[in-house]
Formats: structure tokens, C-alpha cells, sequence
């Protein structure tokens, strides 16, 4: 004998049979899934593998996040690093000057360096986030990623995503600061000057 009876909404029928019941409706968190993040990617917006493995970093928490008037932005959304010198490096088109109450509202929690994102919230209003970053100079380093992974089989230096010979011995001091076996990303951010994360593996 058959029974008809309501059916449970097909989100929920979907989330049991993936055990993700407990997202919804109860309150109570879903379970971790295994080799993905809990949080967004890191500061390049790639994810290259589990966190710990392959030099793949800690997910970014934004370290704060504030508002502020900013009346001469033109876009929605907006990208920056502000340098140790307080020079500020731009990812989008917008006019000089223009982050300046960006940058004011960070820096009166946070000191450059750090990585900030902001977002338009009305006609003037914008909600900025940031994050400390670590800086270093690398001269001699052409192009504009580079990835240093140093295991016992070796040491690879990949720039732009092509392998190079030899190495970069700026990117070895950054990594062997914190392990035999390392991994060490570095974005070009102006000159000589670039962002730098070093992870053991």
C-alpha cells in the first residue's frame, strides 16, 4: 500500500541525501566537506589544493571592515594594496585621491601594508575590508607571480606559472624562516615591491 502524504521541499530531501540536513531549518551548522574550504580563497582568489598542502594558504579573514564617504569613486567595487610608504596601488581605473577616506577609515585600526576591498553601498557610502599582508623586495625577479616550493626532492621556481631554472634567493630566506620544506607566493605589486606568503608544508 502505497501512502501519500506532504513531501518534504526538494532542498531538504537534496540535503539529507547529501548530509547537509542540519544547514537547514534546525539551526545547526552543516558538516565540513572534506578537501574544500570553510572560507573563501586566499588574498589571489585561487584555491590549488587543501589548506596545509602544496603551500596552499590559510583562507583570508578580513582583519577589518569599516565605512566610509568616498565621493569620488566612479566604480562599485574596488581593489588596493596600501604600501609600507603609504603609497596606495590600484587595482581599477579611478581618479587620484580618490581612496584616500578608504584608506583613512582602514589606518585608523590597521598600518600598511594591507590588502583592502571595498564595495559601493549608496550614492558616497562604501563598506571596506582589509587585511595585513607582508611585503618584500625581490630585484631580479621578472614577471609578475611567482611560486617557490622547496621539498626533499628539491627546490621548483615557477614564474607566471612556467617553471625557471635556478631560484630567487630573496623568496628562500622568506621561506626557510618558517620550515625545511616551504612554499613561497609572490605577487608583483609595484617596482621591486612585491606582496609575499610564505607557508610550511
Amino acid at each position: 500500500m502505497s501512502l501519500f502524504g506532504r513531501r518534504k521541499p526538494l532542498h531538504e530531501r537534496l540535503a539529507e541525501t547529501g548530509g547537509l540536513s542540519g544547514a537547514f531549518g534546525d539551526g545547526s551548522p552543516a558538516p565540513a566537506v572534506p578537501g574544500q574550504p570553510a572560507q573563501p580563497p586566499g588574498w589571489d582568489g585561487e584555491q590549488r589544493g587543501e589548506v596545509g598542502i602544496h603551500g596552499v594558504p590559510r583562507p583570508r579573514r578580513w582583519e577589518t571592515v569599516m565605512t566610509a564617504d568616498a565621493p569620488l569613486l566612479r566604480g562599485d567595487l574596488v581593489h588596493f594594496v596600501a604600501l609600507p610608504d603609504g603609497t596606495l596601488v590600484v587595482d581599477e581605473d579611478e581618479p587620484d585621491d580618490s581612496l584616500g577616506p578608504l584608506a583613512d577609515a582602514i589606518e585608523a585600526r590597521l598600518s600598511p601594508p594591507y590588502r583592502a576591498e571595498a564595495v559601493r553601498r549608496g550614492a558616497e557610502r562604501w563598506a571596506v575590508a582589509a587585511s595585513r599582508i607582508q611585503v618584500a623586495e625581490l630585484p631580479g625577479l621578472d614577471g609578475e607571480d611567482a611560486e617557490l616550493v622547496a621539498t626533499r626532492s628539491g627546490r621548483v621556481l615557477t614564474v607566471d606559472g612556467r617553471p625557471r631554472f635556478g631560484s630567487s634567493p630573496a623568496l628562500e630566506r622568506l621561506g626557510e624562516a618558517v620550515g625545511r620544506e616551504f612554499a613561497v607566493r609572490a605577487k608583483r605589486l609595484d617596482g621591486d615591491v612585491w606582496e609575499v606568503e610564505a607557508s610550511p608544508l
